[in-house]
């Protein structure tokens, strides 16, 4: 790794101020890497201190429209005044010099955003008789862009089919000579005749909660007593400063009054067109962060939005389980995060229940995309809720996009991405870099958003978070870099490279540790996995078709034996060179463990690597002699013998905790280790069932069958098989996540996890280490910088 390409890439990670324990040659390592580039340290700090105060304060950009109705409210003490004069001073001082009213420097599809925002305001002024200079330039920014209205390439606003229209007529009846006629005009009528003819004949509670949230739209035609059924705690009804100022001004409801009066307070004069929204914001924060690999540099900041939002989950809090995406964030943050919370809340987002509410009317994606993220983090055998929960959103999302529904959400145009990727690429088959590349192409940095009108919060899309994101991951990529040459030169130093029997897959081995251990500070813990996973695919090779069987006890001797000197009594050059190789291994993860750990360890790995080759012997011997072992003695071999052991254990001793003998050998630890293994081979088993049968090995899916009595077929045996996988991977999940009862570290039984979605991820579809799309992920993980 030269010195420039670092220097050019610049030292970002080095500034976490949560550092791990480190062997002394990461830490020179990332000082050289620091050393030169002061300028670029702080600026980075400057971004993360900015970031950081973003956790303390949500900020929401103020709504023409919703300030508008809350300045057409009437004061209790003469209908002549506004109750609320703050806000119609602000709609006079906040014109633009186009004439309209609405967000500076409208994106150009939100032309019907901000003819609905201006018509608000013009109605709202002309209430109190007061701004015709500005009721003038009003009504000519509408005259200039009336067409924008009918226009299907144009986002709309929520509701603006009927609420444009009839505030149109109110304009009329109110005698304000609105400059429109002809054609569009009548398409505008149209439009909204035919949706509430659309709404009316289907009848559903989803339509009764749209027309509830647009009720300010509705004229005397509204039942507000049907509206009010939706008002919440806080006074509001939909969080919506125009529905409830519009319910206010019909049944001085004191709770609305008190909702706008909050309102306010914290705005000044005047409002958002949603509030509260700090639970969601802060939300999206988190799974940003944690999506795009910077989440270790924020985790106090993390973990305080997690703690409150638990306290919110425990006490029912409204504002968390009211909105489905809200509450599904919630849910999927606080488990996947080790806080034990139950699903049931997630009941009354059922299908039948969302396509009954207001979301399920708008058909939001995005809600229901948060839904499907959570109905995959199930961690018990009865969670028949999220059960549910996944197939009706899965099979949603396939609809949306197969029908290019999605692409009505042209303001985030990465929507579809987002989709296409999250049903692609399940949560268990997630890795962490691999993943901060998709995340980040479609990562919604412009955080305009729309209601019944847009919307921006710096909490949800904010360009410094992404930028972060990339310097991180740059920065991180030129460590790797460097570490990839060290690992592949270990091996030709090694001359692993001349045996002919063996796959030649550092790229791969390499691309495993990199996307599960990225942080630079684990760099040991990557340098000991990615040699330990190459080593065990040599080794592996070697018992299944590489060595005779002389030569393969004669390696566990020499290994039991662990002499030194004992290359002297290896029966063949491949024997010597395994050997030699597995000596280097060990000996290096002893010396840098004892940095990490305080106490040698290299015992403990070279038990791994017997037990590992022990169970391989078996294999082999099972496989030369033909025999066929029951399900039973076979799972409790192959779960060993599929070598993860070498690669995942020693890799323990770098993650930063001090590891007692006590925990090494706890059964929670052999658990996460079995459950784990066991996913792995059975995944295995199924992919390379075929070529398996044709060398003439036997695997789980074959001994499915043949001891199935003749009535199990092979693909029974697949089915059944990934069952197991299924259960398996939900209980190992558990055991990852909750704290209760646990004494593994967190960090150590994440690499079990970690080490899941590796092999989930290399046999999802093929046998193994294969596939061009796979080949093209290695490449960019371990090469190509993000731009």
């Amino acid at each position: 790794m030269s010195s420039s390409h670092l220097n050019n890439l610049t030292c970002f990670a080095f500034s976490s101020s949560d550092f791990l324990p480190q062997a002394a040659s990461t830490v020179l390592r990332l000082e050289g890497a620091a050393e030169g580039n002061t300028a670029a340290l702080e600026k980075f700090e400057v971004s993360k201190q900015k970031i950081k105060k973003m956790f303390n304060n949500v900020d929401l950009s103020v709504s023409s429209y919703d300030t508008a109705w809350v300045a057409m409210v009437p004061s209790p003490n003469s209908l002549k005044d506004p109750f609320f004069p703050e806000c119609l001073n602000w709609l006079l001082g906040n014109q633009h010099h186009d004439g309209s009213w609405g967000p500076h420097n409208f994106h150009p599809l939100l032309k019907k955003d901000a003819l609905l925002s201006t018509l608000a305001c013009i109605l709202a002024l002309n209430r109190w008789s007061v701004g015709q200079e500005q009721i003038n330039k009003g009504l000519h920014f509408i005259e200039s862009n009336l067409a924008s209205a009918t226009d299907e390439e144009q986002q709309s606003p929520v509701g603006f089919d009927i609420i444009f229209p009839s505030m149109i007529e109110s304009a009329m009846n109110l005698d304000m000579n609105l400059p429109l006629r002809g054609s569009t005009l009548d398409s505008i009528f149209h439009r909204r005749d035919f949706e509430l003819q659309r709404g009316y004949g289907s009848n559903s509670e989803g339509w009764r909660a749209f027309l509830a949230y647009t009720s300010e739209g509705n004229g005397k035609f509204q039942d507000w007593e049907t509206a009010m059924k939706y008002q919440r705690k806080n006074g509001s009804l939909f969080n919506s400063p125009s529905t409830t100022a519009a319910a206010f001004t019909h049944l001085k409801n004191p709770s609305c009054l008190t909702y706008l009066r909050t309102l306010l307070e914290k705005f000044g004069n005047a409002v958002p067109t949603i509030y509260p929204l700090d639970n969601y914001a802060r939300l999206t924060m988190v799974s940003s962060l944690e999506s795009l690999g910077i989440d270790r540099h924020f985790r106090e900041e993390i973990t305080g939005v997690l703690d409150e939002t638990y306290r919110f989950w425990l006490r029912g809090d409204e504002d968390i389980f009211s909105d489905a995406a809200t509450c599904a964030m919630a849910f999927r943050l606080l488990r996947v995060n080790g806080y034990d919370v139950s699903a049931d809340p997630l009941t009354q987002f059922s299908e039948d229940c969302f396509f009954n509410s207001l979301g399920g009317y708008l058909r939001d994606v995005g809600a229901v995309l948060e839904l499907f993220r959570a109905s995959e983090i199930t961690l018990h055998p009865d969670e028949s809720v999220l059960e549910k929960l996944n197939y009706w959103t899965r099979r949603f999302l396939k609809q949306e996009l197969s029908s290019n529904l999605i692409q009505a959400h042209r303001l985030n145009k990465h929507i579809g991405q987002e989709v296409d990727h999250a049903l692609k690429c399940p949560y268990h088959a997630n890795l962490g870099r691999l993943s901060i590349r998709k995340v980040k192409k479609h990562y919604n940095a412009d955080s305009t958003r729309i209601l019944k009108s847009s919307y921006r919060s710096l909490n949800i899309g904010n360009e410094d978070i992404l930028k972060l994101a990339v310097e991180d991951y740059n920065f991180c990529q030129s460590i790797h870099h460097g570490e990839f040459n060290h690992f592949a030169r270990w091996v030709v130093e090694n001359k692993l490279d001349k045996l002919k029997f063996a796959r030649q897959k550092q790229p791969y081995c390499y691309f495993s540790a990199a996307t599960s251990l990225f942080p630079p500070e684990l760099s040991d813990a990557r340098i000991s996995w990615a040699k330990s996973a190459f080593l065990t695919t040599v080794v592996d090779d070697f018992f299944d078709i590489g060595g005779s069987e002389e030569e393969l006890v004669n390696l566990i001797q020499l290994v039991e034996k662990w002499d030194v000197n004992a290359s002297v009594d290896c029966c063949s050059e491949h024997v010597q060179i395994i050997f030699s190789a597995l000596r280097s291994i060990i000996t290096e993860i002893g010396v840098e463990a004892f940095k990490w750990q305080g106490r040698s360890v290299t015992n403990h790995v070279i038990e791994i690597w017997l037990e590992c080759l022990k169970s391989m012997l078996k294999e082999a011997g099972w496989s030369r002699n033909k025999l066929e072992p029951t399900m039973e003695e076979y799972m409790a071999n192959a779960y060993v013998s599929l070598a993860l052991g070498p690669t995942v254990l020693p890799a323990l001793y770098f993650v930063g905790p001090k590891l007692s003998e006590d925990i090494l050998g706890n059964s929670e630890l052999q658990h996460l280790f079995m459950l784990m293994s066991t996913c792995g081979r059975l995944l295995n088993d199924i992919q390379s069932c075929k070529r398996e049968l044709e060398q003439g090995k036997l695997n789980a899916v074959s001994l499915a069958v043949i001891h199935g009595g003749g009535i199990v077929t092979e693909e029974d045996a697949i089915n059944e098989i990934q069952n197991v996988i299924n259960r398996k991977t939900k209980e190992l999940l558990r055991l990852v996540v909750l704290e209760k009862g646990s004494i593994v570290p967190r960090a150590c039984k994440n690499l079990f996890w970690n080490m899941n979605k590796v092999i989930h991820l290399f046999y999802w579809k093929d046998d193994g280490y294969v596939g061009n799309e796979m080949m093209k992920d290695v490449k960019e993980v371990i090469d190509e910088l993000i731009v």
